[in-house]
């Protein structure tokens, strides 16, 4: 098992990280390693890894896969013996038999029924030294190297370059590795990557210079099968699913990605992680109020962004057909950080690695040790029964007297919406997917009509803003759209009511027995 923490560094950093990393003795080590898969990519396609690497003198086969948690990785190392001059050694994936990992391994590749073969490689200088935060121990790596990948048809290598610091958990809490993580990151101004090696030469093999957006899935419950899990375990869960969907974006973005997409699925993901913070503290200790505000910062850095393009491309077809000419929208809001800026702030990446911290801290806990203080799985049980309870009754209420709120609490409304959607999709795994399927389908009209609604009144703000310091020329067509955004408010207030009514016939899945 392998619980590690990799950041990017910035070039113009390395040389100031690397003369940290030598303020004490360093071993330095030449790691030229070979990656092999199947014609298809099958192991790439489900997070695995086989490889090949010389270590110095010495060949190790190694086999990697995804575990439990962003900081979880499968690994099983075998040490082949020192290496000889022209002589490679052969994978064989039977070296990792009767491990976790060669298990996966095994069953990707019978499936698969196609020969391994040799795909990228990379050629890595590596400084390390061990580091101690108080029981635990870290061991610190420094690599910089290349990769280089040979496309079949393609004359040319292509080759990318490696530049990135992992703190690697050794032994004791993985609270020591995160204290440790959050220094060099903090010092350094690194930011947390999700692009391995592996990934990187399978970006440069396929030719990829951009990845689609990751979207949310559902949370994990590894025993979910045995009861329901007591409080902690519900935590870790549920904040692991979120961050399996903020990570690889906020990595994209912070890189230098400005994909539409990504920055959206980023800002859902910030949404559900503080909707799983809000409603599941009271589940277990833990969660640090430190964490909030940039999850904040980042997600209004990102809202100013979409408000823009909202303004300039969404509406722009509806206000078109109604007749409103051309409107020069305001620049992005000058005081909002851009996306990349936002997402490498210091505090942004401090929250991203206590919270990934967080989840696998179960990860390191003895067998023997006693049971994480937190509601007890009766206990989780009643309290997020009672938690979807109220937020359905309380938007039933809301769809009853909308029209009567002002701007603020109907938003407030939409708010509520959410937290209900992603509290109920949170838990659909451990009461039955497909009653919890069936509700969430009841929930979305209403999302829906909030939705466009608030945009809507978005732009009507942003409108009038802008008509404050218009120009002459640019003042007729803002008033034209203030009065044609203007005149669809009722209707947006009644559709909004009538849908959040409807909220009442969903059945709630929760009052079934959940598993166990």
């Amino acid at each position: 098992m392998e619980i590690e923490f990799k950041f990017h560094i910035p070039a113009e950093r390395l040389k100031a990280v690397e003369s940290a990393v030598r303020r004490a003795p360093v071993q330095r080590t030449r790691l030229q390693a070979r990656y092999f898969d199947t014609a298809d990519g099958t192991l790439a396609a489900h997070g695995a890894v086989l490889r090949l690497r010389k270590e110095g003198r010495r060949w190790v086969q190694t086999a990697k896969a995804l575990g439990d948690g962003p900081l979880h990785r499968l690994e099983h190392n075998v040490d082949l013996g020192l290496a000889r001059a022209g002589d490679a050694p052969v994978p064989d994936p039977g070296r990792h038999a009767g491990t976790p990992v060669g298990e996966r391994l095994a069953a990707l590749l019978a499936k698969a029924d196609q020969p391994l073969q040799p795909t990228y490689g990379t050629d890595i200088w590596r400084l390390t030294r061990q580091l101690r935060s108080g029981s635990t121990v870290v061991e610190l790596a420094l690599d910089t190297g290349t990769i280089t990948a040979h496309p079949p048809g393609v004359a040319a290598p292509r080759t990318a370059a490696v530049c990135e610091l992992e703190l690697e958990l050794v032994r004791g809490p993985v609270e020591g590795l995160v204290a440790l993580a959050q220094r060099w990151s903090h010092t350094h101004r690194l930011w947390f990557s999700t692009v391995s090696k592996a990934e990187c030469g399978e970006r440069l093999l396929a030719g990829i210079g951009a990845v689609p957006a990751v979207k949310a899935a559902p949370p994990r419950f590894g025993d979910a099968d045995k009861g329901f899990p007591d409080g902690p375990a519900l935590q870790r869960a549920v904040l692991a699913s979120c961050l399996a969907q903020i990570l690889p974006n906020a990595s994209e973005i912070a890189a230098g990605s400005e994909d539409a997409e990504q920055l959206h699925q980023l800002r859902i993901g910030i949404r559900r992680l503080r909707t799983a913070l809000r409603t599941l503290e009271a589940l277990g200790p833990g969660f640090d109020p430190a964490w909030t505000p940039p999850l904040v910062a980042v997600f209004q850095a990102l809202g100013a962004r979409r408000d823009a393009e909202l303004q300039q491309q969404s509406l722009a077809l509806p206000l078109h057909e109604a007749g409103v000419p051309p409107i020069a929208w305001p620049a992005d809001q000058a005081d909002a950080p851009a996306p990349g800026e936002a997402v490498r702030a210091a505090a942004f990446q401090a929250a991203l690695v206590g919270l990934i911290g967080f989840t696998a801290q179960a990860l390191t806990r003895s067998a023997d040790a006693p049971p994480p203080e937190g509601a007890t799985p009766a206990e989780a049980r009643r309290q997020v029964r009672a938690l979807l309870r109220k937020l359905h009754a309380r938007v039933v209420r809301d769809g009853e007297h909308f029209a009567a709120l002002d701007a603020e609490a109907r938003h407030a409304v939409r708010k509520r919406l959410k937290r209900l959607r992603y509290l109920a999709e949170f838990v659909a795994p451990l009461f039955g997917h497909k009653r919890a399927e069936r509700y969430l389908r009841r929930l979305g009209p209403a999302q829906d009509a909030l939705g466009w609604f608030q945009d809507e009144q978005v732009a009507l703000e942003s409108c009038f803003e802008a008509a404050e310091g218009a120009t002459p020329e640019e003042a007729p067509p803002l008033w034209f759209a203030i009065g044609w955004l203007s005149a669809r408010q009722p209707e947006g207030v009644r559709s909004s009511g009538k849908a959040l009514r409807q909220v009442d016939k969903a059945r709630p899945f929760w009052r079934k027995r959940a598993k166990g």
